[in-house]
């Protein structure tokens, strides 16, 4: 099992086959919420056999339709009405819509408490899930949340393993991203084996970058807009297309950013005040 280690507050356990029992141990946790969404629904119901407390499933809509103000109620009145406990648990289950509303329940319901992450797309387990960004949208993409830890991130290998091609292919431009801000041997995989890449192999690597950015700054305040590589123009086409992120950030993100970033850093090295002409 690999275990990654964020802010010293959060830990992502990577492995196959732990979607079961995922829970860190905690005497005074009563009840569970476990936020989901209709593709999760088999490894949701696993995870809630075993959170060992008292528990609810809520649904929520699939991607960004449940990242919406009128779902965020939704949902805290189904924790209104379970009496969902300060020292009670938000367990999400499902892709990066899912993680992130998560989150946020959790940072904002009763100013805060503990949420757990069980990503089922390859999207959430290198990206949405890690790293404590938080979010809804409520005008723009992400443009109210918060930043907040869950105590554990759980990612289960076999369910990324089960995912259909096009789903499993959003998460990889996140994966090849951070090998390209990070480790070359991500690269290296994704050049021997495209979209056959192990998991095994990729998974962990990706979580350890971000993981690694993430703790040298947490709020984004510098070297965290690294992770964002891509994504300025990635979010454009996605808001004016309706492409999936993963497709919008990959090929159009990452392919146009890099020779922009290329041509910025080449103005800088000659100490040009403007980019070089034709940009």
């Amino acid at each position: 099992m690999d275990r990654i280690l964020i802010g010293g507050a959060s830990e992502v356990l990577v492995d196959r086959g732990i979607s079961r029992g995922g829970l860190p141990e905690r005497k005074d946790r009563e009840k569970a919420v476990v936020l989901t969404q209709p593709g999760a629904r088999a490894v949701a119901a696993d995870v809630a056999s075993s959170v060992g407390v008292e528990h609810l499933i809520v649904e929520l809509p699939d991607r960004e339709e449940a990242k919406s103000l009128g779902t965020l109620g939704f949902v805290y009145d189904r924790l209104a009405e379970f009496n969902l406990g300060r020292h009670d648990t938000v367990v999400g289950v499902g892709g990066g819509a899912v993680t992130d509303v998560a989150g946020f329940v959790a940072a904002t319901w009763l100013r805060g408490v503990e949420s757990v992450l069980f990503p089922t797309t390859m999207l959430g387990a290198v990206d949405a899930a890690v790293g404590g960004k938080t979010g809804i949208n409520v005008g723009g993409k992400n443009l109210v949340g918060a930043f907040w830890h869950p105590s554990r991130v759980v990612v289960d290998l076999d369910v990324l393993d089960r995912l259909p091609d096009a789903i499993r292919l959003e998460g990889d431009a996140e994966a090849l991203k951070t090998g390209l801000i990070g480790d070359p041997e991500i690269v290296t995989e994704y050049e021997r084996a495209g979209g056959r890449a192990s998991l095994d192999v990729i998974v962990p690597r990706s979580i350890a970058v971000k993981a690694a950015v993430v703790n040298e700054d947490f709020r984004e305040s510098g070297r965290r807009a690294i992770l964002n590589f891509g994504h300025t123009i990635g979010h454009a086409v996605e808001v004016v297309t309706g492409l999936p992120h993963g497709f919008s950030v990959s090929p159009q993100g990452l392919a146009i950013s890099s020779p922009v970033a290329q041509g910025f850093s080449a103005s800088a090295a000659v100490g040009a005040a403007e980019p070089p002409s034709g940009w």
